[in-house]
Formats: C-alpha cells, sequence, structure tokens
C-alpha cells in the first residue's frame, strides 16, 4: 500500500475501537497471541497449506454463497480448528470429511470435531457460507470486500491489513502462506479477475465460471477478487530467469486511453526491478484499475488495484505503479512475520519508487533521501520503525523513514554491487516465506563487508531521527 493513504487511516484509528490485547475467544493452543499486534486475527494452532474458494456472486443483490476447502496442518495438538470469518454466516463445515460443531462469534469461526487434531497432523476442512459481502470497519477504514458502485455492479477487494475475513474463512495472519485456487461463477456478461493466472473459462447459458490458479505461497491479506466489465491488455515479458511473466491489466472502457497510457512504462519497471532485486518471483502480474476512487493503490499478489483517480493519462501516479510493482519482491514474496516488522515491506517499496526515479533520470535516490529526511526532522520523533505500534503502521514515518535507512545502508557501504547484492540476497533467501527485522539484521551483517548493525539499529530502534551519512566523495 503506498503511504497517501495513511491521513485518512489515522483520522479512523482515531475514531474506531480496536482489539489489540488478547482475546477471550482465542484458545491456548493458539500460542502467545498477545505477542502479535492483532492477537483477535489468525491462529496459530495450524499452518495453511492451500485454500479451494468456489463462489458465486450475484451482483444485482450483492449475495455471495461460497465453499471453501482448505488444506492445513496442525502445529499444535487442538481441540478445534479456529479461523476467521466475519459478516457472512455459516451453513455447514467439515474437518476431514466428517461434520462438525460450529460456531460464530466475533468474526471468529470455531469447528469442533469429533477427535483431537494432534500436532503435525494433516487435515482438510470445509465450509459452506454465504450472505451479503462488505467491507469491515477496522482501525484503519473500512477495509476488505466492496463494491465499486458503477452501472456494472462491480466489485473489488483491498484487505491489507485485516480485510481478509470479509468474503472467505481464513487463518488471517500474515505470516499464514498458502497456494490459492478460485473458482468464481458470476452472470453471464460479467468478468471475474482473481490473483494467478486463468485457468479456465466457461461459459453457460445464464452464467459463466472463472477459474484462477495461484500455486505460489500468499498471505489471506493478498487473496483478491474483482468482477465488473474490464478492457484488457495482455502481454509476455521476458524474465532474468526461468519462463516469461504474463503481463495482464484491465480497466473500464471509460478510462482506457489512459488506462493504457498510464501503465506502459510497467514492461520497464519490471526489467529495471528485476536487475536490482532478482528475478520475478511469480510467472504473472497486472494491475486493474476499478471503477471507483481508493484512498491508495493496494500490492494484492500478482494484480494490484488501482482506483480511477490513480489515472489521468499523464503518468502522473507512476511512482505508486513502480510502487505496488516493487511489493511483489518485498512484501508479497517476501512477508513479515507480524505487521510490526512492516518497514521491510513499505520501506523497501518506498526505496524502489526513488530507485525507478533514478533511473529515468528525474531525482536521484540520494537527492530524494536528503529532501524527505528534512521532512523527517520536523515531525515529533516519537516513532521507531521497527516497532511503531498497532495504530501507526501505515503511518508516513514508517514509509519514509524505512527507505532512508536503505539509502543510509547504501551510503555506508559506498559500493552499489555490494548494496544490491544485499538486496537481492534478502529476497532468494526468503523468497515464499516471512522474516523479521532481527532476520534482516544478521543478513545484512553477513553481506556487508564492515559492521552495519549500529547504524542500522539507530534507524530501526531510535527514536531520534540519525544523521544520513555523507555523500560518496567519488
Amino acid at each position: 500500500m503506498t503511504r497517501c493513504s495513511r491521513r485518512a487511516m489515522m483520522t479512523a484509528a482515531a475514531l474506531l475501537p480496536v482489539a489489540m490485547t488478547g482475546a477471550d475467544d482465542v484458545g491456548h493452543a493458539d500460542g502467545p497471541a498477545s505477542e502479535r499486534y492483532f492477537p483477535r486475527h489468525g491462529s496459530l494452532a495450524h499452518r495453511s497449506l492451500a485454500y479451494d474458494l468456489r463462489l458465486s456472486y450475484a451482483p444485482g443483490s450483492g449475495h455471495l454463497r461460497g465453499w471453501a476447502r482448505i488444506r492445513a496442518v496442525a502445529t499444535a495438538d487442538s481441540e478445534r480448528v479456529t479461523l476467521d470469518l466475519s459478516r457472512l454466516a455459516v451453513f455447514n463445515a467439515y474437518v476431514d470429511g466428517e461434520p462438525v460443531r460450529t460456531r460464530q462469534r466475533r468474526g471468529k469461526l470455531f469447528l469442533t470435531p469429533a477427535h483431537r487434531l494432534p500436532a503435525g497432523a494433516e487435515f482438510t476442512v470445509d465450509v459452506r457460507y454465504g450472505g451479503r459481502p462488505g467491507p469491515l470497519h477496522t482501525p484503519f477504514g473500512a477495509i476488505g470486500w466492496d463494491r465499486t458502485g458503477d452501472r456494472h455492479r462491480g466489485t473489488l477487494v483491498a484487505s491489507q491489513p485485516l480485510g481478509a475475513p470479509s468474503w472467505f474463512p481464513c487463518n488471517d495472519r500474515p505470516d499464514d502462506k498458502a497456494a490459492y485456487t478460485f473458482r468464481i461463477t458470476v452472470p453471464r456478461g460479467h468478468q471475474v479477475l482473481a490473483n494467478g493466472t486463468l485457468a479456465a473459462h466457461h461459459r453457460q447459458e445464464r452464467a459463466e465460471t472463472w477459474t484462477y490458479h495461484h500455486p505460489a505461497p500468499m498471505s489471506s491479506y493478498l487473496a483478491a477478487l474483482y468482477t465488473g466489465r474490464f478492457r484488457h491488455d495482455h502481454s509476455s515479458q521476458p524474465s532474468v530467469s526461468g519462463p516469461p511473466v504474463a503481463l495482464h491489466n484491465a480497466y473500464p472502457q471509460r478510462l482506457a486511453d489512459a488506462a493504457r497510457h498510464d501503465l506502459a512504462r510497467q514492461p520497464e519497471i519490471l526489467r529495471t526491478f528485476a536487475a536490482r532485486f532478482g528475478p520475478y518471483p511469480f510467472d504473472a502480474y497486472g494491475a486493474v484499475v476499478v471503477d471507483a476512487e481508493l484512498a491508495a493503490p493496494v500490492e494484492n499478489q500478482t494484480r494490484s488495484v488501482f482506483g480511477s483517480n490513480h489515472i489521468d493519462g499523464q503518468r502522473g501516479a507512476e511512482t505508486l505503479v513502480a510502487h505496488e510493482l516493487a511489493h511483489q519482491w518485498y512484501g508479497n514474496s517476501v512477508g513479515v512475520s507480524d505487521w510490526r516488522h512492516i518497514w521491510l515491506n513499505e520501506g523497501f517499496a518506498t526505496y524502489a519508487e526513488w530507485l525507478w526515479s533514478e533511473h529515468i533520470g528525474e531525482n536521484g535516490a540520494d537527492a530524494i533521501a536528503r529532501r524527505e529526511w528534512q521532512s523527517l526532522s520536523r515531525l515529533d520523533q516519537d516513532l521507531r520503525l521497527a516497532e511503531p505500534g498497532p495504530r501507526r503502521i501505515f503511518d508516513d514515518q514508517v514509509y519514509v523513514r524505512g527507505a532512508c535507512t536503505l539509502h543510509a545502508l547504501r551510503l555506508t557501504l559506498d559500493d552499489d554491487a555490494r548494496f544490491f547484492a544485499l538486496l537481492r540476497g534478502w529476497h532468494d533467501a526468503h523468497r515464499g516465506g516471512s522474516c523479521d527485522t532481527k532476520t534482516f539484521l544478521a543478513h545484512a551483517e553477513a553481506v556487508a563487508d564492515r559492521p552495519v548493525r549500529p547504524l542500522l539499529c539507530r534507524w530501526l530502534y531510535e527514536t531520534r531521527l540519525p544523521p544520513l551519512p555523507p555523500r560518496p566523495s567519488h
């Protein structure tokens, strides 16, 4: 997510209550929930392996019927399976094909099988559910499933960080990653876009079913679904290594010319970042422009979403295009173990904006970093980058100070080849996984040819803004 939405989110945080302490409905098997920023979301008692979501959606009524099959493995001896699901009613559920007792309370779904699940056991959950999905009211505003309000009654999903339970039952933790398959049925003439690549499309007399598959590990908050009517552009982009990347952009007809122009440099951005960060980590990418205004674009995995307000036909939001594409490496492929480490997502993507500016001959990263440092120095020095607090994970300082931290590291190394090798190595070592600040510190120390931990600890753990190192003399 880009930082232009921060003020709206902070206003929402001031007005809405938030459950950030231990919850009475999280069982003992769920582990130390109080150590997480949002302990009511997710269970530590199991790890997801794959989601198979079969949904039928009626745009006119806004009604959704769903069947979710979740393959998972128990990480502790458990008497029940705990999932996240809000606003939608469960009709019945099964664990390993046997019907189970269900209970829903405060956004949680509890399934109690007849037999205890031992640690290490793989199991399958089936949940049939339905209702009228809608955005969830969170400390960061209304997020999750939403309707575009256009004449085609389209839908969009932008779930970061807590909106995934608005449309499917899930283990809603950023470090719980799984493969996804989506089979979505809509009235004939409506289109569906989801994560990954289109595996099948079947038309019936009055309906059509679209099937997407994304085998790469993905967090629940990055799962996306868009329905409506779009213009489409397809291309195939060579990758640094491996098969080509399928590039697929979609947008409303009325915005087609402007959107095509604004997104035209995506292939070049992809190549530029691949040269810096390593090969693109997935087999597909694309942007979806929805016929609605959004506070900020969102980096759903393989398919970022932009609002109509981000399209002007003049590439006025191209830094946002670069930002969301960079997230495919940092934030999506390499995720965070908890939201306290969000600087590893947003600081990296913000620095990628500066690298893109440098690449196209506009302001260099050093000039941008020093300008942004001056802006940061005029703010209250009250934020610890590696521990911003639950209410401030989308604070501007997380984005900008995070990017300045990387630039300070680049200046300290005084060797671009080593700096970008460090960034590539970070992604290579943790691709498909979830990491934290401590792991990044160890990685930086191992790759750098000089001690960098003291520098990084000042930027990450002290509230006072450190000075940027001097510009290189060469």
